[in-house]
């Protein structure tokens, strides 16, 4: 633990230096930083109560009512009757407010952008996605984002192999023979000709990995195809993604004249199984076996075109 605390320390000193949070006033403007972080909140709320904005900040009630009278004794904010309850006051920017937030936005963004300068387009998504990683896993509830399904590229079956090692232990206790078995099945897809057709697709979200899936033909059974290492995201379930991805798999070997498809999943694996009982597989093997340090009964589904 203690370490831990020392890399968290470690980086809010790097980060506020980095972004400039020691400055005395807020890109070199007249505001502190408290100050612009109060005007951010007022006019991201349009109409709001000075109460709402000292929970929202954790602010002191003293010191924010001191910079909100610096902000009424510049122009910048007014005050005016709420409708609901005539007992209090809302708070709204004025013409002056919201001109010198729009300078503020101008010069956050610039900032932003030179923060982004030094890194290639990967590096840029990396930094989004841990940055979203840390307000969500703090307690933020973030807005959702749009998925988009990509193919392959260069770095990603690396990168499935060791995710979906992690997830199926953490979940499910399997040991390192999963692991092993996973990267032989990214490897025989890799080597697979081209003909029957095969593809891979990759579920991202704002710039990050949340999922994938892919298809090849099945060994050994003509006119067959296989969808293989169906994985999503343990913070990206439950939106839809695992069936966006099954439902691609299964439309590109309906296309591709392949006449069934088949997939092997466990009787544990709930979820996914639910996710197949609706895109229209059905159970057509069970048996009892030990694979990865647990004793399983695996199943071998199958949907006909």
């Amino acid at each position: 633990m203690d370490q831990l605390i020392d890399d968290i320390r470690a980086f809010n000193r790097f980060y506020t230096s980095r972004i400039g949070l020691l400055e005395e006033h807020f890109h070199d403007g007249p505001l502190s930083l408290p100050e612009a972080r109060v005007l951010f909140e007022i006019d991201a709320r349009g109409h709001t109560a000075a109460g709402d904005i000292a929970r929202a900040l954790r602010m002191d009630r003293g010191y924010l009512s001191r910079i909100l009278r610096k902000f009424s004794d510049a122009g910048l904010t007014a005050l005016t009757p709420n409708l609901a309850d005539r007992r209090s006051n809302t708070l709204a920017l004025t013409t002056d407010g919201d001109i010198i937030i729009e300078r503020l936005n101008q010069k956050s963004s610039a900032a932003v952008a030179d923060l982004l300068g030094p890194l290639g387009e990967a590096e840029r998504a990396e930094l989004v996605a841990a940055m979203r990683t840390i307000r969500r896993l703090l307690g933020e509830e973030l807005p959702q984002l749009s998925v988009t399904l990509r193919p392959q590229r260069i770095g990603d079956i690396g990168w499935l192999v060791h995710r979906q090692g992690v997830l199926y232990h953490e979940q499910f206790g399997w040991n390192c023979a999963f692991e092993a078995l996973i990267a032989r099945i990214y490897s025989d897809y890799h080597a697979a000709s081209e003909t029957p057709p095969r593809n891979l697709w990759v579920a991202e979200r704002g710039g990050a990995i949340v999922g994938s899936i892919f298809t090849m033909p099945s060994e050994g059974l003509a006119g067959s195809a296989q969808l293989r290492m169906l994985y999503v995201e343990p913070e990206a379930r439950g939106v839809g993604i695992g069936r966006l991805l099954v439902e691609q798999c299964v439309a590109f070997a309906r296309e591709a004249g392949y006449e069934r498809m088949r997939l092997w999943t466990h009787t544990i694996q709930d979820s996914a199984r639910r996710l197949y009982a609706a895109a229209g597989f059905a159970v057509v093997e069970s048996k009892p076996h030990h694979a990865f340090g647990k004793d399983l009964i695996s199943e071998i589904w199958e949907k006909r075109f």
